[in-house]
C-alpha cells in the first residue's frame, strides 16, 4: 500500500492560519504526504497592518524543475494564492507537463463582489487558462463570477439557476466536471444559512450550515483542505464537502468560545485528530 501525496501550491504564512500553514497539517492528518511549493512567504496575513512578504516567483521553476530531475510523482496537485500573472503562467505549464491524477484549483482572487487589491486585469484572465488543468475548482461566488463572467449580484444573493449558469460556464473550460461554489446565499433559503452549491457529474447538492459570526481569515483554506484531501481518499465530492463544512462549523463556534480576533483565523488544532 502506498502513501498519497499532494503537491500544495500556494503562500507560506507564519501567523494568521491560512494557506499552507493551515492546509498542510489538516490534509497531513488525513493521512497523506504534503509537498509545498511557496508561491511567497509572509510574516503575517495581509489582513495585519503591517507584513513582510518575500515573492518567490524567480524560485519557481527551479524548485519545479528539481522535482522533475528527483522523478517525483504526486497523486494530485492543489493550487491556491498567486501573486502574479507569471505565476500562473508557470502552473499552467506545471499543470500541463505532470500526470497527477487529481488537479484541484481554488482560485483565491476576491471575496464579497470585490477582487483582492492584489489582482489585475490580466490575472484575472489568466485564471481562465488555468481551468483547462482542473479536475474540481472550488470558488467562492465572486471569484465564480469573475472566472464566468458573469456579474456578481449586487445584493449578493442567487438562485439555483444562476448558478447553474455560471457552473455551466465554467465546467466548459475545465478538464473535469466537479465544482463548488462556496459560501452562497440562495434566494429561496433561510437568510441565517449558508450553502457550498456542489457539482459532481451532473448531479447537483446543497450543503448548508448555519451562518456563525464574521468573517475569519483562513476558512476557506480548513474547508479546501478537507475537501481536497477527502477527494484524493476516494470519498466523493458531496461527501467531502459535508466533511469540510462540519469541520469548518465546529472550528468557527470554538473560535467564538476562545473570543479569537477574527485575523488569527480558526482553532483548527483541537480538532485535528478527529479528521479520518
Amino acid at each position: 500500500m502506498k502513501q498519497k501525496k499532494f503537491a500544495l501550491i500556494n503562500d507560506i504564512t507564519g501567523f494568521g492560519r491560512c494557506s499552507v500553514t493551515v492546509e498542510l497539517p489538516i490534509i497531513s492528518a488525513l493521512k497523506i504526504q504534503v509537498c509545498p511549493l511557496p508561491t511567497a512567504i509572509l510574516s503575517v496575513h495581509t489582513g495585519f497592518k503591517n507584513y513582510f512578504l518575500d515573492d518567490y516567483t524567480d524560485r519557481m521553476e527551479n524548485y519545479m524543475e528539481s522535482w522533475r530531475l528527483n522523478n517525483l510523482e504526486f497523486d494530485g496537485v492543489a493550487t491556491g494564492f498567486f501573486g502574479s500573472v507569471e505565476q500562473i503562467k508557470i502552473v499552467c505549464n506545471f499543470l500541463k507537463n505532470i500526470s497527477a491524477p487529481l488537479k484541484i484549483i481554488d482560485p483565491v482572487m476576491g471575496d464579497h463582489g470585490k477582487i483582492y487589491a492584489s489582482y489585475n486585469r490580466q490575472m484575472c484572465l489568466e485564471m481562465r487558462e488555468l481551468l483547462q488543468f482542473a479536475d474540481v475548482i472550488t470558488p467562492n461566488l465572486t471569484e465564480a463570477c469573475e472566472l464566468s463572467n458573469v456579474p456578481y449580484p449586487g445584493d449578493g444573493i442567487i438562485s439555483d439557476s444562476d448558478l447553474m449558469t455560471i457552473s455551466e460556464k465554467i465546467l466548459s473550460k475545465m478538464r473535469g466536471d466537479k465544482l463548488v461554489i462556496t459560501g452562497v446565499t440562495l434566494n429561496f433559503d433561510d437568510p441565517k444559512k449558508i450553502t457550498n452549491f456542489v457539482y459532481d457529474s451532473g448531479k447537483i447538492e446543497f450543503v448548508s450550515s448555519e451562518k456563525l459570526g464574521g468573517d475569519r481569515s483562513g476558512t476557506g483554506d480548513v474547508f479546501f483542505a478537507v475537501v481536497a484531501g477527502s477527494l484524493l481518499n476516494g470519498e466523493s465530492l458531496t461527501a467531502s464537502v459535508q466533511k469540510a463544512t462540519d469541520f469548518v462549523t465546529k472550528c468557527i463556534l470554538h473560535a467564538e468560545k476562545l473570543n479569537l480576533a477574527r485575523n488569527h483565523g480558526l482553532p483548527f488544532e483541537e480538532f485535528l485528530t478527529e479528521l479520518k
